[in-house]
């Protein structure tokens, strides 16, 4: 039987006949995604999901996907998307993360002209007849510093863009590289210099808990008078009522943006301030970006559908339907080390090695190191995929390299990964036991024997008596279950490391009484996926 699928969004009819010419069966319904209940009703009869951003892909409508294999969301975003929800269910979550890059990237480069010089008012008083020339004074663009915070993909774009409107540009990005600053031609700066210095600010970093806010209201007051601020990227990232504030005071000059705290967004702080250019989330909107993510997200359900082919999925490597059987444990592993080292560094990476030992060196290194990779790099990009992580890597400028090995030890095979950032060298190391559980059995050089949770905490301290039931003490006291608890140390007295299974996750309040204590160097809840 042809596979089925169910387009719930609009997409291009170029794209809904891709599915047709490779025989899949497609019922093109652009209006049903929002239509929870009816979408819920209707899902169980589909082998594949394509949408947009209307369609919200729930825990609700998964538990009654029964036959769904494949969510293709056309564009890069999946806040839509219950992608924990999809993995339990065993559905594979695929995006596009290129197609909208050079659109959204012009957006903002348009939305900076328009704040500078004051088009939408200007452009609203003449058509109302009035011809108010002196009323409308603007800014050059040329000599004046652009501040970019996230010098990524479309981050790294509006940098070459800017450069070659003759602007200054400064970029802000913890896991930017000197190299590669200077092959982009840009500045690398702290955060605070950026905020003092920048004649126009722009953002292009995906929300998490580490940006969400970033523009907060003390980071807003460190700015210079008169700056101009653009948000194409994520709503959330900036306070939107303090930053109305400071347009209403006359401090920041204008601001021009296209994403929202709350969308639709209906109302706003900012609307109907002057010198404020608003768009309802027009990053992507084009015809060009539109048709690629639509072609695109068909092309790669198909390959899926038909072949087995796994491309840009977000909760699942590359590989055949062969080499999974094998290596999905082995996946799982090379994510978790990937995000356990990923968690513990706040500094850019500049290098990772991958030490592949025994049986494990005999897979397919690609899908295991694109695994690692996106470990290490969704802290700082949660959107980061299987397929796209390697490329993100490489455009930061992180050099990546692997070691294989024959059996060296006394398991049958083993992953290291080593991290180099610009003041240490860190790393970890796990196996597979027989069970198929991965485990973590080496960190900073200390071996262990700890198996892999949901949520965890490291702690490093020095070997002393007492810090075991300090540790079991203050979690029961903050109401926290140790589900599992694994110590290691380099000698006795010297340097010792805890790694905890907890029930739930970390508690701040727990945490901050570990912290007053005063015995741990360190102290990092971690999350894994599971």
């Amino acid at each position: 039987m042809a596979p089925k699928v169910l387009i719930s969004d609009s997409l291009s009819e170029a794209a809904v006949q891709i599915f047709r010419d490779r025989g899949i069966e497609v019922d093109f319904e652009p209006t049903l995604g929002k239509d929870k209940e009816k979408l819920a009703e209707v899902i169980g009869k589909y082998d594949g999901l394509a949408i947009r951003s209307a369609t919200k892909v729930t825990e609700k409508i998964l538990e009654n996907a029964t036959n769904l294999k494949v969510i293709g969301r056309a564009g890069i975003g999946t806040d839509n998307i219950d992608k924990e929800a999809s993995s339990k269910k065993g559905v594979i979550v695929m995006n596009t993360p290129f197609g909208n890059m050079i659109t959204t990237a012009e957006h903002a480069i348009a939305m900076m002209f328009a704040v500078a010089r004051q088009i939408p008012e200007a452009s609203a008083s003449t058509h109302a007849g009035k011809w108010e020339k002196s009323k409308f004074m603007g800014v050059e663009l040329t000599g004046k510093t652009l501040g970019v915070i996230g010098a990524g993909n479309i981050g790294g774009i509006v940098c070459d863009r800017a450069r070659g409107l003759k602007m200054k540009v400064a970029a802000y990005d913890p896991f930017l590289s000197q190299e590669k600053a200077d092959k982009m031609g840009v500045e690398k700066v702290e955060l605070e210099d950026l905020l003092k210095r920048a004649d126009f600010i722009t953002l292009h970093v995906p929300f998490t808990e580490q940006t969400k806010n970033i523009l907060s209201r003390e980071n807003l007051a460190k700015t210079k008078k008169g700056v101009r601020i653009i948000n194409c990227a994520r709503g959330g990232l900036v306070d939107e009522e303090a930053l109305a504030e400071l347009l209403t005071s006359g401090h920041v000059a204008g601001a021009a943006f296209d994403v929202f705290k709350e969308e639709p967004a209906k109302e706003n702080p900012l609307f109907n301030l002057p010198n404020v250019v608003c768009t309802p989330h027009l990053g992507a909107a084009t015809t060009e970006a539109q048709e690629n993510v639509a072609l695109q997200v068909a092309e790669q359900m198909a390959n899926y559908l038909l072949d087995g082919a796994v491309e840009n999925a977000l909760n699942m490597p590359s590989m055949t339907a062969e080499e999974a059987k094998v290596m999905g444990p082995w996946v799982a592993l090379a994510g978790h080390l990937g995000t356990f080292i990923g968690q513990l560094t706040d500094e850019p990476v500049e290098a990772i090695n991958i030490l592949y030992d025994g049986v494990v060196s005999e897979m397919n290194m690609p899908a295991l190191n694109c695994s690692v990779i996106a470990g290490i790099l969704k802290k700082a990009n949660p959107d980061v995929n299987l397929v796209s992580a390697p490329v993100v890597a490489r455009e930061r400028g992180v050099k990546i390299s692997t070691t294989n090995q024959a059996k060296a030890g006394t398991f049958e095979g083993y992953i290291k990964v080593t991290i180099k950032t610009p003041t240490l060298e860190r790393s970890v190391a796990g196996t597979v036991f027989s069970d198929g559980k991965p485990r973590f059995i080496q960190i900073k050089g200390i071996n262990i024997d700890a198996e892999v949770g949901e949520h965890m905490l490291y702690t490093t301290n020095e070997d002393v008596p007492g810090v075991i039931g300090t540790l079991g003490m203050t979690l029961g006291q903050n109401g926290q279950n140790i589900a599992n608890f694994t110590l290691g140390r380099t000698s006795t007295g010297a340097q010792a490391i805890a790694l905890l299974y907890l029930d739930e996750k970390a508690k701040p309040e727990a945490m901050k009484a570990l912290r007053d204590t005063g015995m741990f160097q360190q102290i990092r809840p971690l999350e894994f996926t599971v």
